[in-house]
């Protein structure tokens, strides 16, 4: 978040080329981890982004999936921007939690986050993905599948299977959420 946050300030609008240049093309978990954190910071209530998010989530775990050792994008979508102001204060907000988070990680449970595991977890990912449109008319449910999203992107990354697990409850209680007020 530090290097995404000091290479926004450098610009007037971010694009998620930046973005994903400052996160690095060789890593999943990052970006599924990056995609979480915009969806659960308030970014997620402007009309599009859950949708959009959606699209670059479900690139990203249909890649995964598919065993690609790096992920790639459409410039359409590599050429959308945020302003500068809008992602710093996205980013300024997420700092505190991201650095309770970061006192509870640990390698814990690693079948979960494992090869196996992490196709499981690409296959909830898409899952979410193909859900995201709908979250928009929602209220706070794309901002509880970000929660998900960033989640199973810290379980990834640390190697965390008990946060893995913990995302797997969130994502059951976001379909919950949108089954409820659909029907």
């Amino acid at each position: 978040m530090e290097h995404i946050s000091k290479t926004a300030k450098r610009r007037k609008r971010v694009s998620l080329d930046l973005v994903v240049r400052a996160v690095g093309r060789r890593s999943f978990a990052p970006l599924l981890l990056l995609v979480g954190i915009i969806l659960f910071s308030p970014l997620s209530g402007i009309p599009g982004v859950p949708t959009i998010m959606g699209l670059l989530v479900l690139l990203t775990a249909v890649q995964l999936l598919l065993g690609r050792s790096h992920f790639w994008l459409p410039q359409w979508l590599l050429r959308r921007s945020i302003s500068k102001g809008k992602l710093i204060r996205a980013l300024h907000w997420l700092q505190k939690p991201a650095r309770f988070i970061d006192r509870w990680l640990r390698p814990r449970l690693e079948f979960l986050v494992g090869r196996a595991g992490t196709y499981v977890i690409a296959a909830i990912c898409a899952v979410i993905a193909l859900a995201l449109p709908a979250m928009e008319i929602v209220p706070f449910s794309a901002t509880t599948a970000g929660m998900a999203l960033t989640a199973l992107g810290l379980a990834l990354v640390a190697h965390d299977g008990v946060l893995a697990l913990f995302a797997f409850v969130v994502t059951a209680f976001v379909f919950g959420l949108i089954a409820g007020a659909l029907f």
